[in-house]
């Protein structure tokens, strides 16, 4: 098919709610993305940081072709081996009791919530109405309507309403709003490491420390999206690794199964028995095909942390020297840029892929979430690209 006819196809069947590039993307190899002529584009967004081990890594494939064959569906209602390895590997890794797998981040998110909602009507009882949940504004947290609700800008609170009640939205790194606002009614608070969506800010490490003792002596748990920031992307496995804390519940997705669908959510000891039977479910969650996947990713992510960190500041660093960029920001390889006045994002997005790069906007900032196997010299040759294109916007 040429991409006339691709693009013209996907008018005619598929519900137009995304705003795409001019770009067919018909195969990968590393780094790199290939169009359905052949062209070549180093892509600094790895499918929105799913991608960790870049395109088709061979023993990645290998591993999710075997079982493929061996396996492809197994239903919750029966033991899963491959699941079950996956569930010792990650939480051995990470140190929480206990992990439940689904699909994706807003999946995993909404399970944080009942989890957390459930730990509270359990201890506290029903009647105490001690069920409210405070995000930060600027926050992302999916786009199901409950997790919408979670999230803390006003753009994406449109035309989908009522939304599920019990969500508060207060300033990001602001510990006397979070004090204030943390009454009788409040069962838990959901953070970002660094809000991707909102324009890849990092939140700040004092803040984070502030917040997690003040919730514990409150008994308020505290969660943590990473959805984007798991499974390695800023040079630990979890974002929070940074600030020194250890949330009660976190969720991720994106990279864990290195492109097949997965989302998970873990807890700590205290809260391993809470969801009893019945209280959850996922028809496809813990996937023995996607469970391959995610085993070959938990063996080759903690293997490249000081290459994701060292490429990471490079990066920041030499961004921050191209024309039209006003501030980088971010933590190893979850990289933000902002542009200066007269610069638009996603122009400057689109003239990158005529020159064969591929990069990510995140509101007014362009936002780098590449493969985190990716080399020097690939970033070199990203940087390449992106300076011609500023040069030429900002002539």
């Amino acid at each position: 098919m040429t991409f006339e006819e691709i693009k013209n196809a996907e008018h005619e069947n598929i519900m137009d709610t995304y705003a795409r590039f001019s770009l067919a993307i018909v195969r990968g190899e590393g780094v790199y993305a290939f169009d359905e002529e052949g062209r070549r584009y180093l892509d600094m967004g790895s499918g929105i940081g799913v991608n960790c081990l870049g395109y088709c890594d061979p023993d990645w494939a290998a591993a999710v072709s075997k079982q493929a064959a061996t396996l492809n569906h197994c239903s919750n209602l029966y033991y899963n081996p491959i699941q079950i390895e996956l569930a010792e590997k990650i939480c051995k890794l990470t140190g929480y009791a206990r992990v439940f797998f689904g699909n994706s981040g807003a999946e995993a998110n909404e399970g944080a919530i009942k989890l957390a909602r459930k730990y509270s009507n359990d201890k506290y009882g029903a009647q105490k109405g001690r069920n409210k949940i405070l995000t930060l504004q600027n926050s992302f947290h999916g786009r199901t309507v409950t997790t919408l609700s979670a999230t803390g800008q006003n753009s994406f609170h449109q035309h989908f309403d009522p939304f599920t009640p019990g969500f508060e939205a207060i300033p990001a790194n602001d510990f006397d709003a979070l004090k204030v606002a943390c009454g009788d009614s409040v069962c838990a608070v959901i953070m970002e490491a660094i809000q991707g969506e909102g324009g890849v800010l990092p939140l700040d490490p004092e803040y984070v420390k502030k917040s997690a003792a003040f919730l514990k002596e409150k008994d308020i748990l505290l969660i943590f999206d990473e959805v984007q920031t798991g499974a390695g992307r800023t040079g630990a496995f979890f974002g929070f690794e940074h600030f020194g804390i250890r949330p009660d519940i976190v969720s991720m997705a994106k990279g864990i199964a290195g492109g097949l669908p997965m989302g998970a959510f873990l807890c700590t000891d205290r809260l391993a028995d809470v969801m009893g039977k019945g209280s959850h479910g996922s028809t496809f969650g813990g996937n023995p095909i996607a469970s391959a996947g995610a085993l070959v990713v938990l063996d080759k992510i903690p293997k490249l942390y000081r290459q994701i960190t060292e490429n990471g500041e490079y990066l920041r660093n030499e961004l921050a020297k191209l024309p039209g960029i006003t501030q980088v920001r971010g933590m190893g390889l979850m990289v933000g840029a902002s542009l200066k006045d007269g610069l638009e994002a996603k122009d400057v997005a689109s003239a990158c892929i005529q020159k064969g790069l591929l990069v990510l906007t995140a509101k007014t900032a362009l936002r780098f979430l590449p493969p985190l196997i990716i080399t020097r010299a690939e970033i070199d040759e990203a940087l390449a690209i992106l300076k011609t294109v500023l040069e030429e916007q900002c002539a």
